[in-house]
């Protein structure tokens, strides 16, 4: 195989020679030799290795780990091309179900459909719900970890029916919320109330423990603090975010 240069391997490869540079100072992407002009030319070995770097950074992985992953003993080549391709494949699936879900929620959203509220979430990875409660953590502090602990535990003991049956019952719950909200009833409207008090007890179900008060009205103002939350209830209704939060805080203080 014919040599390239710094040049012809970023243009073929889309990585910068500034990158390329980086590369070799760091000590992750050696060329194959360095010409008497002082040029840096690299071969099909490099090319190989490049790809390897490039194909981690898609996954996620950071370059000084990288580093430590292909450069460990034992490191193939081939079987880590086998592994990369099937977890591509499967995230390619998974990337296909969510433009269907985006493209569902946008119809919705628009009035030419009509979702179901465990449609919002096709596609979507677990890893998002590792994403949230990261996010409780950090803005609640590590006592709320044996709570996020609990909640795992009772989910996780249900069947699958028995998920599928809450998932039903939530949905049930704040489409009727929602269409209190299109028929013009205030969020302090008692009428709501059988709906609010249905909705406090699937969230203790789903805690595992009793509900308070002031736990149901600070959920509703977590509700509002984090962007998927609100995503999603914009998604059952526009402005359904703030009505449900009002809801629950108006409820709340009825109940105190």
């Amino acid at each position: 195989m014919k040599k390239l240069t710094v040049k012809q391997v970023a243009k073929l490869s889309g990585v910068s020679v500034r990158a390329l540079h980086h590369y070799d100072e760091i000590g992750i992407l050696r060329p194959a030799f360095l010409g008497e002009n002082g040029y840096r030319y690299y071969g099909e070995e490099e090319l190989l290795r490049l790809q390897q770097i490039l194909i981690h950074r898609e996954l996620g992985i950071a370059l000084g780990d990288i580093a430590k992953l292909i450069d460990a003993p034992g490191f193939d080549r081939l079987s880590a091309l086998r592994q990369q391709r099937e977890r591509l494949a499967a995230e390619a699936i998974r990337f296909a179900q969510l433009v269907t879900t985006i493209d569902r929620t946008i119809a919705s959203l628009q009035g030419e459909i009509t979702m179901k509220n465990a449609e919002l979430y096709r596609g979507i990875s677990p890893d998002k719900q590792a994403e949230y409660e990261a996010w409780l953590i950090d803005r609640y502090g590590d006592g709320v970890v044996p709570e996020i602990a609990l909640s795992r535990k009772t989910y996780a003991q249900l069947s699958a029916d028995e998920q599928q049956a809450m998932q039903s019952k939530l949905q049930e719950i704040e489409e009727g919320l929602a269409e209190g909200m299109r028929r013009g009833l205030p969020t302090g409207s008692p009428s709501l109330d059988p709906l609010l008090h249905r909705h406090r007890e699937w969230v203790a179900f789903m805690w595992g423990r009793p509900c308070p008060p002031e736990a149901y009205a600070g959920l509703a103002d977590t509700y509002l603090a984090h962007a998927d939350f609100v995503a999603r209830y914009e998604a059952i209704a526009p402005g359904f975010a703030m009505y449900l939060a009002n809801s629950m805080k108006v409820f709340a203080h009825r109940l105190e």
